[in-house]
Protein backbone atom coordinates (compact mmCIF):
# COMPACT_ATOMS: atom_id res chain seq x y z
CA UNK A 1 0.00 0.00 0.00
CA UNK A 2 0.97 3.37 -0.72
CA UNK A 3 1.57 6.01 1.74
CA UNK A 4 -1.61 8.61 2.31
CA UNK A 5 0.39 11.91 0.74
CA UNK A 6 1.88 14.18 3.26
CA UNK A 7 1.29 11.87 6.43
CA UNK A 8 3.86 9.66 8.79
CA UNK A 9 6.71 10.93 5.54
CA UNK A 10 9.09 13.06 6.80
CA UNK A 11 9.68 15.88 3.62
CA UNK A 12 12.87 17.33 3.19
CA UNK A 13 13.18 20.66 2.61
CA UNK A 14 15.78 21.98 -0.23
CA UNK A 15 18.82 23.26 1.22
CA UNK A 16 18.54 27.08 -0.30
CA UNK A 17 22.68 27.50 -0.06
CA UNK A 18 24.09 30.20 1.05
CA UNK A 19 22.92 33.90 1.17
CA UNK A 20 24.44 35.62 -1.41
CA UNK A 21 24.97 39.71 -0.86
CA UNK A 22 25.26 41.44 -4.50
CA UNK A 23 26.72 45.10 -4.05
CA UNK A 24 26.77 47.07 -6.76
CA UNK A 25 28.23 50.39 -8.39
CA UNK A 26 28.88 52.11 -11.52
CA UNK A 27 32.37 50.72 -12.44
CA UNK A 28 32.75 48.38 -10.49
CA UNK A 29 36.06 49.55 -9.26
CA UNK A 30 35.89 51.95 -6.30
CA UNK A 31 32.68 52.06 -4.53
CA UNK A 32 31.21 48.20 -4.74
CA UNK A 33 34.87 46.99 -4.95
CA UNK A 34 35.55 49.05 -1.07
CA UNK A 35 32.01 47.46 0.08
CA UNK A 36 32.23 43.82 -0.79
CA UNK A 37 35.73 43.68 0.89
CA UNK A 38 34.69 45.74 3.82
CA UNK A 39 31.22 43.24 3.90
CA UNK A 40 33.63 40.13 3.80
CA UNK A 41 36.09 41.44 6.52
CA UNK A 42 33.51 42.86 8.86
CA UNK A 43 31.63 39.22 8.56
CA UNK A 44 35.08 37.41 9.13
CA UNK A 45 35.88 39.40 12.12
CA UNK A 46 32.50 38.60 13.74
CA UNK A 47 32.17 34.70 12.98
CA UNK A 48 35.57 32.94 11.35
CA UNK A 49 35.99 32.08 7.90
CA UNK A 50 33.97 28.45 8.97
CA UNK A 51 30.55 30.50 9.80
CA UNK A 52 31.41 33.81 7.29
CA UNK A 53 31.32 30.93 4.26
CA UNK A 54 27.37 31.11 4.63
CA UNK A 55 27.33 34.90 3.51
CA UNK A 56 28.81 34.93 0.03
CA UNK A 57 29.74 38.27 -0.88
CA UNK A 58 29.99 39.62 -4.47
CA UNK A 59 29.74 42.59 -6.15
CA UNK A 60 29.26 44.36 -9.85
CA UNK A 61 28.95 47.45 -11.58
CA UNK A 62 26.05 48.73 -13.55
CA UNK A 63 28.86 49.73 -16.63
CA UNK A 64 31.17 47.76 -14.93
CA UNK A 65 34.67 47.49 -16.42
CA UNK A 66 34.64 43.65 -16.95
CA UNK A 67 38.07 42.00 -15.42
CA UNK A 68 39.75 45.03 -14.45
CA UNK A 69 41.42 46.16 -10.94
CA UNK A 70 39.74 48.15 -8.49
CA UNK A 71 40.80 51.61 -8.38
CA UNK A 72 44.60 51.94 -6.13
CA UNK A 73 43.11 54.30 -4.07
CA UNK A 74 40.18 51.96 -3.51
CA UNK A 75 42.92 49.42 -2.39
CA UNK A 76 44.20 52.02 0.27
CA UNK A 77 41.24 52.93 1.78
CA UNK A 78 40.56 49.01 2.17
CA UNK A 79 44.12 48.70 3.81
CA UNK A 80 43.27 51.21 6.20
CA UNK A 81 40.73 49.11 7.44
CA UNK A 82 42.97 45.84 7.09
CA UNK A 83 40.81 44.60 4.28
CA UNK A 84 42.24 42.56 1.28
CA UNK A 85 42.10 44.05 -1.46
CA UNK A 86 43.79 40.81 -3.68
CA UNK A 87 42.49 39.05 -6.42
CA UNK A 88 39.71 41.48 -7.20
CA UNK A 89 38.13 41.71 -10.76
CA UNK A 90 35.53 43.88 -11.92
CA UNK A 91 32.28 42.44 -13.10
CA UNK A 92 29.59 44.04 -15.74
CA UNK A 93 26.10 43.46 -13.92
CA UNK A 94 24.34 40.38 -15.41
CA UNK A 95 21.26 38.81 -15.32
CA UNK A 96 22.20 36.12 -13.21
CA UNK A 97 23.99 38.03 -10.70
CA UNK A 98 20.61 39.53 -9.52
CA UNK A 99 18.68 36.12 -9.66
CA UNK A 100 20.71 34.11 -7.50
CA UNK A 101 21.71 37.24 -5.09
CA UNK A 102 19.60 37.18 -1.67
CA UNK A 103 20.01 40.93 -1.02
CA UNK A 104 21.26 43.90 -3.00
CA UNK A 105 22.99 46.93 -1.80
CA UNK A 106 23.35 49.73 -3.85
CA UNK A 107 25.42 52.96 -3.86
CA UNK A 108 22.75 55.06 -5.52
CA UNK A 109 19.11 55.28 -6.11
CA UNK A 110 19.50 55.60 -9.59
CA UNK A 111 21.62 51.99 -9.44
CA UNK A 112 18.84 50.62 -7.47
CA UNK A 113 16.15 51.41 -9.93
CA UNK A 114 18.65 50.03 -12.45
CA UNK A 115 18.73 46.89 -10.75
CA UNK A 116 14.74 46.24 -10.29
CA UNK A 117 14.21 47.41 -13.90
CA UNK A 118 15.78 44.07 -14.81
CA UNK A 119 12.84 42.19 -13.23
CA UNK A 120 13.18 38.62 -11.65
CA UNK A 121 11.71 39.92 -8.35
CA UNK A 122 14.65 41.98 -7.51
CA UNK A 123 12.30 44.69 -5.78
CA UNK A 124 11.78 43.47 -2.53
CA UNK A 125 15.83 42.40 -2.07
CA UNK A 126 17.04 45.43 -3.54
CA UNK A 127 18.23 48.14 -1.28
CA UNK A 128 20.41 51.16 -1.25
CA UNK A 129 23.39 50.41 1.27
CA UNK A 130 22.33 53.71 3.22
CA UNK A 131 18.49 52.77 3.14
CA UNK A 132 18.82 49.30 4.14
CA UNK A 133 20.87 50.21 7.19
CA UNK A 134 18.20 52.94 7.83
CA UNK A 135 15.25 50.04 7.85
CA UNK A 136 17.97 47.70 9.79
CA UNK A 137 18.34 49.91 12.73
CA UNK A 138 14.62 50.26 13.29
CA UNK A 139 14.44 46.02 13.40
CA UNK A 140 14.26 44.65 16.65
CA UNK A 141 17.31 41.83 17.15
CA UNK A 142 15.09 39.66 19.06
CA UNK A 143 12.61 38.93 16.78
CA UNK A 144 15.39 37.55 13.93
CA UNK A 145 16.16 33.58 14.61
CA UNK A 146 19.09 32.81 15.99
CA UNK A 147 22.36 32.89 13.93
CA UNK A 148 23.71 29.93 15.69
CA UNK A 149 20.58 27.67 16.33
CA UNK A 150 18.53 28.60 12.86
CA UNK A 151 22.02 29.59 11.05
CA UNK A 152 23.22 32.84 9.62
CA UNK A 153 21.72 32.72 5.96
CA UNK A 154 17.67 32.02 7.82
CA UNK A 155 18.73 34.77 10.10
CA UNK A 156 19.42 37.04 7.08
CA UNK A 157 16.51 36.22 4.62
CA UNK A 158 14.59 37.03 7.56
CA UNK A 159 16.46 40.47 7.80
CA UNK A 160 15.81 41.07 4.48
CA UNK A 161 12.03 40.47 4.77
CA UNK A 162 11.60 42.23 7.60
CA UNK A 163 13.26 45.68 6.20
CA UNK A 164 11.24 45.06 3.01
CA UNK A 165 7.92 44.89 4.82
CA UNK A 166 9.50 48.50 6.58
CA UNK A 167 10.59 49.96 3.26
CA UNK A 168 7.73 52.15 3.36
CA UNK A 169 6.79 53.87 6.70
CA UNK A 170 10.58 54.35 7.26
CA UNK A 171 11.17 56.60 4.28
CA UNK A 172 14.60 59.20 3.44
CA UNK A 173 15.24 62.79 5.15
CA UNK A 174 16.46 63.78 2.53
CA UNK A 175 17.27 63.33 -1.54
CA UNK A 176 20.53 62.73 -0.10
CA UNK A 177 20.26 60.85 2.45
CA UNK A 178 20.71 57.11 0.68
CA UNK A 179 23.77 58.46 -2.12
CA UNK A 180 27.18 57.10 -1.56
CA UNK A 181 29.04 59.37 -4.07
CA UNK A 182 31.15 58.20 -6.56
CA UNK A 183 35.12 58.84 -5.46
CA UNK A 184 36.32 58.40 -9.29
CA UNK A 185 39.53 60.23 -9.99
CA UNK A 186 39.25 61.99 -6.78
CA UNK A 187 41.94 62.22 -4.42
CA UNK A 188 42.44 60.16 -1.79
CA UNK A 189 41.45 61.88 0.78
CA UNK A 190 38.09 61.96 -0.59
CA UNK A 191 38.34 58.04 -0.90
CA UNK A 192 38.94 58.06 2.26
CA UNK A 193 35.72 59.71 3.42
CA UNK A 194 33.86 57.37 1.06
CA UNK A 195 35.21 54.34 3.14
CA UNK A 196 34.55 56.01 6.34
CA UNK A 197 31.06 56.43 5.14
CA UNK A 198 30.47 52.90 3.52
CA UNK A 199 32.07 51.30 7.04
CA UNK A 200 29.72 53.32 9.27
CA UNK A 201 26.79 51.99 7.25
CA UNK A 202 27.27 48.78 7.29
CA UNK A 203 28.55 48.50 11.09
CA UNK A 204 24.75 48.24 11.76
CA UNK A 205 23.77 45.82 8.63
CA UNK A 206 26.89 43.16 9.37
CA UNK A 207 25.99 43.23 13.28
CA UNK A 208 22.20 42.68 12.44
CA UNK A 209 22.87 39.85 9.82
CA UNK A 210 25.23 37.82 12.12
CA UNK A 211 23.41 38.62 15.67
CA UNK A 212 27.32 39.46 16.34
CA UNK A 213 28.01 43.51 17.31
CA UNK A 214 31.46 45.09 16.47
CA UNK A 215 34.17 43.59 19.06
CA UNK A 216 35.20 46.18 21.01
Amino acid sequence: MTAPQGRGIAVSQPDPGPFRILHVSTGNVCRSPITERLTRHALTVRLGDRLSGGLLVESAGTWGHEGAPMEANAETVLADFGADASGFKGRELLDDHVIRADLVLTATRDHRAQVISMGHSAGLRTFTLKEFTRLVRAIDPATLPDAVDDGVEERARALVRAAAALRGWLLAPNAEADEVHDPYGAPLTFFRSIGDEINQALEPVVSALTGVSRPG
